[in-house]
């Protein structure tokens, strides 16, 4: 199939957002396989894209710090129009990101009608809210003329490195069976987005019980937490990775996991990407926000019925009205019984752990 000869995608937002645009990366390499596609994304998320097959180069758009600004946007700009790319498609619905773009003088430029700078494009397709954050990501491809019906689950691939790394952190704590390991992340950037701390304990208490053993992930915002969990739950059986790895080092050791426990937030999408079953606590957000784990054996735990939920799109630094009902009304056992329901299915079940 004839199409462009060089593609950009540009997503600078979250790292959970940019694992969701790895699909639309890898079916532009089905649709186009002599085009080489490049990304374009912020320095905590650009290291999710190391070692991608369907990525050939990641240019890193520092925009809180030497890329702030409009100096900043025209500098990352000019060594872009450097590619001489043919089209850039951008998933990021911010007016930074469709200025970045134009400036870049890349003649087709593929955007959301919901972008703050959607005059700023050449083709503008309708983000439907009815699915998918992957489903909408991937409609931008119909600017070209051409639409994919499938179902595309990004994918991570930690390296040798990686797997080593991981291997010496699960030697170091005498982990011997990884289909005994629950993954849990308990973090977010969001505080009404965080079940709380106590529920937590309490969880991986009944984890222990049942002889699994517990590592908690997360990056250096969510250490502090950890540390508090370990020590409340005061078992052996619990270990403690956040800010200890690299996204893909925490990627690689949640695949080795049973299942992940997470919060709305990026580990969840990241698990997706290396197939391990997700049970995942939504508050304030909501699943039909097209954020949701997207895997096929993946669960939500929820508190339904709320008149004030959802309350934003991301969360916030406290409840709105200060009952935090939508987090507090989910119990532990509530959340253990979705996790046993997603280890008893025979397809997660059958996943062969190396």
């Amino acid at each position: 199939m004839t199409g462009p000869r060089k593609i950009l995608v540009l997503q600078t937002a979250f790292v959970g957002d940019v694992v969701l645009a790895l699909p639309l990366v890898q079916v532009l390499r089905k649709l186009y396989p002599s085009s080489p596609v490049d990304f374009l994304a912020a320095p905590r998320a650009s290291g999710l894209l190391e070692n991608h097959p369907d990525v050939r180069k990641v240019h890193v758009f520092d925009k809180r710090g030497v890329d702030s600004g409009l100096l900043g946007i025209m500098s990352m700009a000019r060594r872009i129009k450097h590619e001489k790319y043919d089209v850039v498609f951008v998933p990021h619905r911010s007016f930074r990101s469709a200025l970045l773009a134009r400036l870049s003088g890349i003649s087709r430029r593929i955007g959301f009608d919901k972008s703050a700078g959607r005059y700023l494009f050449t083709s503008l397709i309708t983000y439907d809210t009815s699915v998918h954050e992957i489903e909408r990501d991937l409609k931008l491809i119909t600017a070209l003329g051409v639409a994919w019906c499938g179902r595309e689950l990004p994918s991570l691939y930690p390296d040798e490195e990686d797997r080593a790394q991981v291997r010496r952190f699960l030697v170091e704590h005498e982990v011997s069976d990884s289909d005994r390991l629950i993954a849990i992340a308990p973090g977010s950037v969001w505080n009404t987005k965080r079940w709380p701390k106590d529920r937590f304990v309490q969880l991986i208490q009944l984890f222990i019980h049942d002889d699994y053993e517990v590592v908690l992930v997360g990056g250096e915002a969510d250490a502090g937490l950890c540390a508090d969990i370990v020590r409340s739950v005061r078992m052996k059986e619990v270990y403690d990775a956040a800010g200890k790895m690299s996204l893909l080092q925490s990627a690689e050791l949640v695949r080795r996991s049973k299942l992940l426990v997470t919060n709305d937030t990026a580990p969840m999408h990241m698990a997706v990407a290396v197939r391990t079953p997700v049970v995942a606590i939504f508050g304030p957000t909501v699943p039909s926000f097209g954020f949701n784990p997207y895997g096929d054996h993946d669960r939500v735990v929820e508190t339904k019925g709320l008149s004030c939920r959802p309350c934003s799109i991301h969360g916030s630094a406290k409840c709105p009205i200060g009952t935090f009902e939508c987090m507090l009304d989910i119990e532990a056992r509530d959340v253990y019984s979705q996790a046993q329901g997603a280890i008893q299915e025979p397809a997660v079940n059958a996943r062969r752990m190396t």
